[in-house]
């Protein structure tokens, strides 16, 4: 009966991120139409930040649950999903695939790459301290500042058709929602390290291997719907960019937080095997497939959906 209601409070707090994250997109299209922000501005706020918050709220949860291994599961699992599922469901709902011409995509590649890695290689000694967490977050300020450099994403001013009329009410209503949201989004990681916890002692399950294999794909909920919304709005260009933020940012930001707050100590890097090996494949292929073609075509999103399918069965099979 505990392991039933653990379940169903873990399930309901993966919908609870749904839902927060939805609100809060379409919460700041409407303050970003009111302000006549521009179009790049509102897709960096909703992916790398607000798509990150799921990822920030476990991790300081799992932090001061002196369990940070989730984040760290979380973050790396969630790093596959974004370069293999939730690119290939928003190449699905594109018409032509996702095109990837701008000069700004293929820089931030190289940022996106380092990025995906850069946990991976500090954590080589068994350990990201808090020297590796203020290098992590150095680096994503540095991916910012050179972002907000690039004056050609500030052309084009946000606009939504399914968004209401410009009025200071509906803003202030945005601002009320985000506020709502964020404490949804406290109370549901709560839940998640919690249930994480428990089903790791009761099953005696790696806590990394939660947060690779459930964990990272329940929190990539907020960015997946924002791809297939945008793909969804004929605003393809602005789908790569913004999955490649919520890579960095989770892997850069979020992990050196949780790295200043509690050291993340891994003792056992088995769990995270076959998860190495998968972003590796992810990110050589999502690297290729961009480069070659400067787009990703739905053939393309099929084979990167195959290599998330590749690596649950992969994972599955061992743990059988």
């Amino acid at each position: 009966m505990t392991t039933l209601i653990y379940i169903l409070v873990f399930l309901a707090s993966c919908f609870a991120f749904y839902l927060s994250g939805e609100l809060i997109v379409k919460s700041l299209i409407k303050i970003a139409k009111f302000l006549g922000w521009k179009e790049f501005v509102v897709s960096f706020l909703v992916m790398a930040l607000v798509g990150s918050l799921p990822n920030l709220f476990v991790g300081i949860s799992s932090a001061l649950h002196n369990v940070p291994q989730l984040s760290f599961g979380d973050v790396i699992g969630g790093n596959v999903v974004d370069m293999t599922l939730a690119i290939a469901l928003a190449a699905f709902f594109a018409k032509g695939g996702i095109p990837a011409k701008s000069k700004t995509v293929h820089s931030t590649l190289i940022f996106t790459v380092i990025a995906a890695i850069l946990p991976i290689l500090l954590v080589w000694d068994n350990n990201l301290s808090r020297i590796d967490g203020v290098i992590m977050i150095s680096f994503f300020f540095v991916y910012v500042a050179w972002l907000f450099s690039k004056k050609e994403r500030f052309t084009k001013t946000c606009e939504d058709d399914a968004t209401p009329t410009k009025s200071f009410k509906a803003s202030f209503s945005g601002i009320f929602k985000i506020i709502l949201s964020l404490v949804i989004f406290a109370i549901a990681s709560e839940g998640i390290v919690r249930s994480a916890k428990y089903f790791a002692e009761t099953f005696n399950w790696p806590i990394v291997l939660i947060g690779l294999f459930i964990v990272g794909l329940g929190n990539c909920a907020p960015e997946i719907f924002f791809a297939i919304s945008s793909a969804k709005k004929k605003m393809e260009w602005m789908i790569l960019g913004d999955l490649m933020g919520t890579i960095v940012a989770p892997a850069t930001l979020v992990l050196g937080i949780v790295a200043l707050i509690n050291p993340i100590y891994i003792s056992d890097f088995s769990p995270f095997g076959v998860a190495r090996i998968f972003l590796f494949i992810a990110i050589i292929f999502f690297f290729f497939f961009i480069k070659n073609d400067s787009q990703i075509t739905k053939k393309e999103a099929i084979f990167l959906l195959f290599i998330y399918i590749a690596f649950i069965l992969t994972e599955v099979f061992i743990r059988i």
